[in-house]
């Protein structure tokens, strides 16, 4: 490459597709600045605040001074902690040592990777999924293959997928429970099943448990109860409701700790103290009582959705069990869910995330909405959509 190709992009960085959604929030921010009341249901982000024992934990430490270097792995009391969060609510008992704290999951991610996927590899994705994974695989100069999921398995992948699609490249699958966008869950046999048909083709699994916690209809379930060799990755931001503080946290097989150390210190050095330091609280019962009573607010919100929803039009044939978010089939109004969400922000000042953002399969005709917002607004962005399609 001579000077005068130096601002040419990488072959990796140029297939990295945007979040589409980006584009309407940009539009939503002209619309308020020009005066209008934009209702927003397209926003993967907790309404609440994060907790106020968590936030004086995060000033203490500050005050403390407590702002230098932790370990790579994390700050060795939270990793403590977390290891006993597991025992305490999954009755699982999980070696510290296996806990690497992280900047928020996709860090954990980006570290997993690292470890599991080389040039030319290839890792199962599911399809809708979110986003960021397949873009991830990509930089890493691997390639993913997108496994279509739909109502009939719950939007989930399924051991039979496995077998149907691990091809002599193929690595590792990932998996999301509950899942984003569609808010499902995968049964407790079928993760074993996953688990087991994972392992029999030689490949790694990596589980995305971020929205655990976030669970309203079926016993919460971590992968780790089943298996000490899956990758499993979760975050402060959802269920904790710490978002801003960008932290999150892997548990990984024994053997891959001492690499995901080395690939740490050479990638981020650490995640932030302070905000390590704050997540000590997350754990306190104090909080957890927090937490929970948001998570009933939360099952308020969803099941008042959900009604609500189908009568205006929208097929739901699979009612989330967790996350936040509504994957709502939108082919009896619209065959171009993209243009219409676009649309309607424009008529109603309503925000809605577009299939699109989360693949390919089916996506002109889904829609995603995050019932992020207290009930009376989502009473209003709903007749504001029933205008719109009336």
């Amino acid at each position: 490459m001579n000077k005068a190709d130096k601002n040419v992009l990488t072959g990796r960085a140029a297939e990295v597709r945007p979040f589409y959604v980006m584009e309407l929030l940009a539009r939503a921010g002209q619309l308020e600045a020009e005066g209008r009341s934009v209702l927003h249901l397209e926003v993967g982000e907790p309404d609440f605040p994060t907790p106020q024992p968590i936030i004086d934990a995060g000033i203490r430490a500050l005050r403390q001074l407590k702002t230098h270097y932790t370990p790579a792995l994390g700050l060795p009391e939270l990793r403590q902690s977390i290891a006993a969060y597991y025992q305490q609510k999954f009755n699982v008992e999980i070696d510290a040592r296996r806990v690497i704290v992280t900047p928020g999951a996709s860090g954990a991610l980006q570290l997993a990777l690292s470890v599991l996927v080389d040039t030319g590899d290839n890792v199962l994705l599911t399809d809708p999924g979110y986003p960021c994974n397949r873009n991830m695989i990509k930089l890493l100069g691997a390639d993913s293959t997108i496994v279509p999921v739909g109502a009939d398995t719950r939007f989930q992948m399924t051991a039979a997928d496995i077998s149907r699609h691990w091809n002599e490249k193929s690595v590792a699958a990932m998996i999301a429970s509950p899942s984003n966008p569609t808010g499902t869950m995968i049964p407790r046999q079928e993760l074993i099943n996953l688990i087991e048909a994972v392992d029999a083709c030689g490949g790694n699994l990596i589980v995305d448990e971020i929205y655990q916690g976030l669970v309203y209809s079926e016993d919460d379930l971590t992968a780790l109860t089943f298996s000490n060799d899956v990758f499993v990755i979760n975050s402060f931001s959802k269920y904790f409701g710490m978002t801003g503080w960008r932290l999150g946290w892997m548990v990984v097989p024994d053997e891959y700790v001492d690499a995901i150390d080395r690939v740490a210190q050479n990638l981020f050095l650490a995640a932030s103290t302070p905000a390590q330091y704050a997540a000590l609280a997350a754990f306190d019962q104090g909080t957890i009582e927090i937490l929970d009573r948001r998570v009933a607010k939360f099952r308020e919100r969803r099941d008042y959705l959900l009604p609500v929803l189908r009568e205006m039009g929208f097929h739901i044939p699979v009612e989330p069990e967790g996350a936040f978010y509504i994957y709502a089939d939108c082919s009896a109004i619209t065959q171009n869910s993209f243009e219409w969400t676009r649309s309607l922000l424009e008529d109603e000042a309503v925000a809605l995330t577009p299939g699109i953002d989360f693949g390919e399969y089916r996506a002109s005709t889904h829609v995603r909405f995050a019932y992020t917002r207290p009930v009376d607004q989502l009473e209003r962005a709903c007749c504001r959509i029933a205008r719109y399609i009336k």
